[in-house]
């Protein structure tokens, strides 16, 4: 016989794939056997239909596709004898799910498969329905299914309870039709029946309120006589599972009490005493036992108010946490987090034990402990909890410090008692774990340091004692090296000593060290450094003996390949110098700032004086992203590092002139005097003079010298131009100090209008850091208007040559985007050198939406990834 003729036996088919020593050959076996099974179908071969499906299972199983032999799928189902049925509804359910069209098809001989006297038939018809039933299926389907329901076969009532499942899940609709013929499940006396039955009122209870209280009003009581006969009922083999009759009855049977007795006081009452029955005396040595456990305790957390049994289940799952089994301490956790909100008390009593999963060796059981531990602290124990946290702290594993450390200080930030407790806690936690603390923590902490006068010196000693055991962690050491800078002089001087504090004696010399050591140190990143240098420089104020020692250490820098720190060591260099008359005033200490205003930021709620939508954000070496949309307003420090960018609207001319939006988010659907109002206070801010009350809304009237007035961008045009015509800026009070303003502007390129061609628009840097400069370059088809062409400049502005450059933008739905190709992806230092690459960007809503763009670049630099994003908000008006 052909080894690869559809005659070929099933078994000699899998001997040979197996036998296959490649992946190779065993495609070659599964090829050939394919082809004869396509050319037995193709011939109607009816004597070996049935093996050639077998073989298409098994090759389905394999991962080969199948779906040339799903026809005969049907046609054994069509057969009349069983054994042809039993393999195509076997091919059915393997080889076709609901979404297949051919299912269709098959649903006349399941309708009647299921009025087959033979009932081995009617259990395949009711198993491939309640697998792949489809919602068409389950509608045609569902009178034979709930005519199943009562047939005396139990193995057939426990298929159509299961198919019963299906139905009403891929149909809601038809649940009323099965809310009796449910209810009638649950007197069955055949177990198989039985858990079938309470899984279908289960389902019934979630998709139907009607079935709900149809369940509460006639079944509760025979649920609990049913769970009491199961709980007491006596030794038999026939269900016994580690001592325990039949607990996936009782699992079941305690979920389904527990959806009748959610909000409902009656069947509480009603079930109250078996579910203390099952809870007292089911063993918990066993996992079987556990396990119905675990589902009493869920059912006592459903149902209505009962203090006795909460607190009794709540004890169950502390018995939990000291089980060896890692899922049983996990699951206990989990049921915990939602008894908290019920009974804290309670749990609160097992402190202890769930203080000591936190040290537990499994990964998931840690951070469920810790996120419990979270919710238990309150002002009563937070003393004693976060010491035994600390403490855990010094031997966590590495991998595990962020969450501990970012879940202790919360606590410690929330639940303090007083300031100087919060700042001995977090400067043990800093001393720990430093480099795992987030930044918003140790802004915290100089937020309330600050707000402490009578702790300024107890707060600078500790932390120069905390910096000298524990120089490494780089977020103590920022937050040293600030309070150093600000309290120096309490530090030398030892003002402010507390009761009990122990003397510490430094000098002038000491304190300088510990910043210059900081500042050399090269495992620290360009904030710090940056940092080091800002204290430097109040500490040249502070010590006036150390001055020239500073001075020198700044001097080294000037020099520097980092941008930033040659910049700060230039400026410093030159106030220390030259500008010793204004160097004190400069350096005064910080004012107190405001707790409520940082708690609002870190919420995200800050009330904004400005328009919310957002510049492009540069992000600066010294971790403040500072909006660079609106010059004047960064140049005057008017607005907060987080506030966002503003951005024209397009209203006023003197605020699109300026890139200012002084319209207040509360009143931007006002009326103009809003506008006029913000114009004001600019006006009055720059000393140009207050427009007269009686007068028109007050605008800038900017009108060149021989030339007829235009558009606001010719307007800007001649002022940023180095060759424009004479202005003149006339306003009811006072013009030269906003010509004089204005003149102090950096020129950028002028919009140059050329005949036919439109305007040549002018370049913008898009993105700006201390390491790279993105500069746009714009163009237009006159015949497209809506098609913008960007040719994107990319500089390196470090001394290290970047690798693995890659660029990459978003814009929104109405704009679409295509990149070419850039010209490289290295970027050598220095400005040596750039890359260039195209963009394409058309604007689908022209003349109505402006252009916007997110930007990621992301590059490597000595082997390190480095990834900077920002947004681009301030392409030209026109594009």
């Amino acid at each position: 016989m052909n080894p690869f003729s559809s005659g070929t036996r099933l078994r000699d088919m899998i001997r040979a794939i197996r036998a296959s020593k490649t992946a190779a050959e065993e495609r070659a076996v599964v090829r050939k056997e394919c082809a004869a099974i396509r050319a037995a179908i193709s011939d109607n071969d009816h004597d070996y239909r049935h093996r050639n499906l077998a073989k298409l299972m098994f090759i389905h199983m394999l991962g080969y596709p199948t779906h040339f032999g799903q026809m005969e799928c049907l046609k054994l189902i069509a057969s009349p004898g069983f054994p042809e049925k039993r393999i195509g509804y076997l091919g059915l359910m393997l080889l076709l799910d609901e979404r297949q069209e051919v299912l269709m098809l098959v649903t006349n001989s399941i309708k009647q498969d299921l009025n087959h006297t033979n009932q081995y038939i009617v259990g395949l018809a009711l198993c491939a329905l309640g697998n792949i039933g489809s919602a068409e299926m389950a509608r045609d389907l569902a009178p034979e299914v709930e005519r199943l329901l009562k047939f005396r076969d139990p193995n057939i009532r426990k298929k159509a309870a299961l198919c019963s499942t299906r139905i009403i899940k891929k149909v809601p609709d038809l649940a009323e039709n099965f809310i009796h013929a449910a209810a009638s499940l649950l007197s069955e006396k055949h177990h198989g029946v039985l858990i079938t039955g309470v899984q279908l009122c289960i389902d019934l209870c979630k998709i139907s309120t009607e079935a709900l209280e149809h369940f509460r009003k006639k079944c509760t009581d025979g649920l609990v006589k049913l769970t009491r006969d199961l709980a007491n009922s006596p030794y038999a083999p026939e269900y016994d599972i580690s001592g325990i009759t039949d607990p996936f009855l009782q699992i079941r049977l305690l979920r389904l009490l527990r959806s009748l007795g959610k909000d409902d006081a009656d069947a509480s009452d009603a079930m109250n005493d078996i579910l203390a029955q099952v809870a007292t005396k089911t063993e918990s040595n066993k996992n079987a036992g556990n396990a119905i456990l675990y589902e009493c305790v869920a059912a006592i957390m459903s149902v209505e108010d009962n203090g006795g049994l909460r607190v009794l289940a709540i004890n169950i799952l502390g018995r939990f946490l000291s089980n060896r089994d890692n899922n049983i301490r996990y699951v206990a956790l989990n049921m915990l987090m939602k008894a908290l909100a019920v009974d804290s008390q309670a749990v609160q009593r097992h402190r202890t034990t769930i203080l000591e999963c936190v040290k537990d060796s499994d990964p998931s059981i840690r951070k469920r402990a810790v996120e419990l531990v979270y919710l238990l602290v309150n002002e009563s124990n937070v003393k004693p909890m976060t010491k035994e946290l600390i403490e855990y702290l010094e031997a966590s594993d590495p991998e595990f410090r962020g969450d501990l450390t970012a879940k202790i200080c919360s606590i410690v930030e929330k639940f303090s008692p007083e300031k100087i407790w919060y700042i001995d806690q977090m400067l043990k936690v800093l001393s720990e774990a430093g480099n795992d603390v987030k930044d918003e923590a140790w802004h915290s902490l100089i937020v309330v340091i600050t707000n402490a006068s009578n702790l300024h010196g107890y707060a600078v000693r500790s932390l120069y004692r905390a910096v000298q055991a524990a120089g490494e962690q780089e977020t103590l050491v920022r937050v040293a090296i600030w309070c150093i800078g600000e309290y120096g002089d309490m530090l030398v001087n030892n003002a402010g000593r507390l009761d009990g504090e122990e003397p510490l004696t430094v000098t002038e010399s000491d304190a300088v060290n510990v910043v210059e050591t900081s500042f050399k140190s090269h495992s620290f990143d360009l904030t710090t450094r940056a940092m080091c240098l800002i204290a430097l420089l109040k500490l040249s104020s502070r010590f006036p003996s150390c001055s020239q020692r500073v001075n020198d250490i700044i001097v080294q820098y000037k020099g520097s390949f980092v941008l930033e720190l040659q910049q700060r060591a230039i400026e410093f260099n030159s106030i220390i110098a030259r500008h010793q008359y204004i160097r004190p005033s400069l350096v005064e200490r910080m004012p107190v700032l405001d707790e409520a205003t940082h708690s609002r930021r870190k919420a995200g709620s800050v009330p904004a004086a400005v328009s919310t939508s957002q510049g492009v954000s540069v992000n600066l070496p010294n971790g403040v992203s500072k909006p660079s949309a609106a010059p004047l307003v960064d140049l005057l420090d008017l607005s907060s590092d987080d506030v966002p960018a503003p951005s024209s609207s397009g209203g006023d001319f003197l605020q699109d002139l300026l890139g200012v939006d002084l319209v207040p988010v509360s009143s931007q659907s006002g009326s103009n005097q809003a506008q006029m109002s913000g114009t004001n206070v600019l006006l009055d801010l720059l000393s140009i003079g207050t427009p007269s009350a009686s007068s028109s809304p007050s605008t800038i009237q900017v009108s060149p010298s021989n030339v007829d007035t235009k558009s606001p961008v010719d307007l800007l045009d001649r002022l940023s131009s180095p060759s424009a015509p004479s202005v003149q800026v006339s306003t009811t009070a006072g013009s030269s100090p906003m010509l004089d303003l204005l003149n102090g502007f950096p020129s950028s390129s002028p919009i140059a209008v050329t005949e036919g061609n439109g305007p040549a628009y002018p370049s913008i840097v898009a993105f700006e850091s201390s390491s790279l400069k993105l500069t746009f370059n714009f163009s237009k088809q006159p015949e497209n208007p809506q098609t913008t062409l960007i040719e994107a400049s990319f500089t390196n502005k470090s001394g290290e040559v970047l690798t693995n450059f890659i660029f990459q933008a978003a814009v929104p739905k109405f704009l679409q985007l295509h990149l070419d190709p850039a010209s490289g992806n290295m970027l050598p230092a220095n400005s040596s050198g750039s890359i260039m690459q195209k963009l394409k960007l058309t604007n689908s809503q022209h003349g109505k939406k402006s252009l916007v763009m997110r930007i990621r670049i992301a590059y490597k630099v000595n082997n390190k990834d480095v990834l900077e994003e920002g947004q681009v908000n301030n392409f030209p008006r026109d594009l």
